[in-house]
């Protein structure tokens, strides 16, 4: 029995930057698991898109599709946008079976490449003193999402015994520039910055340049195409394909 087709379903972006990072991480995926047919996808302003995707894939012979999103919260793309694909995709093609699996979400794997591309950051900026961090995210409406990654923070400082804020670079606050000035009116001089973005984009280059404006010392890239990643991504896979598995009456 062939087993699912996987698809990779990213936000998407105008910066050509991100769906070249998108495709490596997929690449990655695939080199992984050989076995398997590993497609990549775009919600919006990248192509291809997950219908033009899953419709290759039907005409190819699949009958079982697992989508997972490549979303680092449960925020409206993961409630309302992820589900209306699904939902598309089962109309066009009433005898394939498709899943979307959770949301990558922010495994603790990733604190570690997060760390990993800071130290990038502060060897390139020359930086040898560290007396504050701040994250910075992407930022959503949902407040329940924005709190997850408050959490996330406070537990990625507490692990370097390091005063941490969370920052968002759309629809909440404290913006990246705004945290880093907040520690320092708390006298750290010495602010690093960790991109808790999954690509470049226009979002973290523009939390990199507040930030930097404001007087971080340095800022990472993004997590970017890292074997962490990769691995969450094969984990929700196998979930939902074991979620396909018919189970008899």
């Amino acid at each position: 029995m062939t087993a699912p087709a996987l698809v990779t379903l990213a936000h998407g972006s105008r910066d050509p930057r991100s769906a070249a990072t998108i495709a490596s991480l997929t690449e990655l995926v695939r080199c992984m698991r050989p076995d398997l047919r590993v497609e990549q996808a775009y919600l919006e302003l990248s192509e291809p898109g997950p219908l033009t995707v899953i419709d290759r894939l039907v005409a190819e012979g699949h009958d079982e599709v697992v989508v997972v999103p490549l979303l680092l919260t449960h925020a409206h793309h993961a409630s309302v946008d992820v589900p209306a694909v699904v939902e598309a995709a089962r109309r066009r093609h009433p005898h394939v079976r498709v899943l979307a699996t959770d949301v990558l979400g922010i495994h603790k794997s990733f604190l570690g490449v997060l760390d990993l591309r800071l130290r990038a950051a502060l060897r390139e900026a020359r930086a040898t003193e560290l007396d504050g961090l701040v994250l910075a995210a992407a930022g959503t409406s949902d407040q329940l999402a924005n709190a997850h990654v408050a959490r996330v923070a406070r537990a990625w400082g507490a692990h370097h015994k390091l005063p941490v804020l969370a920052a968002f670079a759309s629809s909440a606050p404290p913006a990246a520039g705004e945290a880093v000035r907040a520690l320092r009116r708390d006298g750290k001089r010495h602010i690093a910055v960790g991109s808790l973005f999954l690509a470049p984009g226009f979002l973290p280059d523009r939390a990199s340049e507040l930030a930097l404006e404001a007087g971080a010392v340095a800022v990472s890239d993004p997590l970017g195409a890292a074997p962490e990643l990769a691995r969450v991504i094969l984990a929700r896979y196998a979930v939902g394909a074991v979620d396909l598995v018919p189970i008899p009456a």
